[in-house]
């Protein structure tokens, strides 16, 4: 398996290049510096073959329109992709709005590609669709947070649709309730694991 991240954009977003052994590739959050990306794509010879967005603002997704590949977002986010000011594009003078196919996913949802499976955790509380991707195969010890949960952190809530209690209360049903050597690569940052977030992260303390 191919686990790639790049740090991408002016507010330095971790963008995640994940494949097999074949020639096709998921990108999540490719949120800026496209020609990073496609260097990093041609170096394994890979083909993005959809996009997965945690969430909707601009920071992640504002290369989406770069690959020529559908965008998977949750149903409560897609509006994001098509309102600028929604998205924080508009806080940057910029219009942007997602061009490409578009799929909604829901809580629970399998995502799959050759011999990757990913499952859909949503994680409302920095946005309202926010999501969380666990990986199922070939690797159950994977996850991947969006801005829900960082290295002794969690995302902002006081952006539209934000909700600070309801955050909490998702990471701690729904992430924590992970096996401790679980590793998270969230949106910003460095990586942990959901031990060390257990017992070091001073908001869930």
């Amino acid at each position: 398996m191919i686990l790639e991240t790049l740090c991408v954009g002016p507010m330095q977003v971790n963008c995640y290049i994940i494949a097999s052994e074949s020639s096709g590739a998921i990108i999540i959050d490719p949120g800026g510096d496209e020609h990073k990306i496609k260097r990093l794509l041609d170096k394994h010879k890979l083909k993005p073959c959809f996009i997965v967005n945690t969430h909707g603002h601009f920071d992640h997704i504002g290369s989406d329109n770069s690959f020529d590949a559908p965008v998977y977002i949750h149903e409560k986010d897609f509006i994001f992709l098509k309102d600028p000011q929604l998205n924080l594009s508009s806080v940057f003078a910029l219009d942007y709005k997602v061009k490409s196919p578009i799929k909604c996913l829901n809580d629970g949802e399998v995502i799959e590609l050759d011999d990757l499976v990913l499952k859909v955790i949503h994680m409302p509380g920095h946005t309202p669709g926010g999501i969380a991707l666990l990986m199922l195969k070939p690797n159950d010890k994977i996850l991947f947070t969006g801005d829900s949960l960082f290295c002794s952190g969690i995302g902002r809530s006081d952006l539209f649709g934000g909700d600070e209690k309801l955050l909490i209360k998702s990471i701690k049903e729904k992430i924590l309730v992970l096996p401790d050597d679980t590793v998270i690569y969230p949106g910003h940052g460095s990586s942990s694991t959901i031990g060390d977030e257990k017992r070091n992260n001073p908001f869930l303390i």
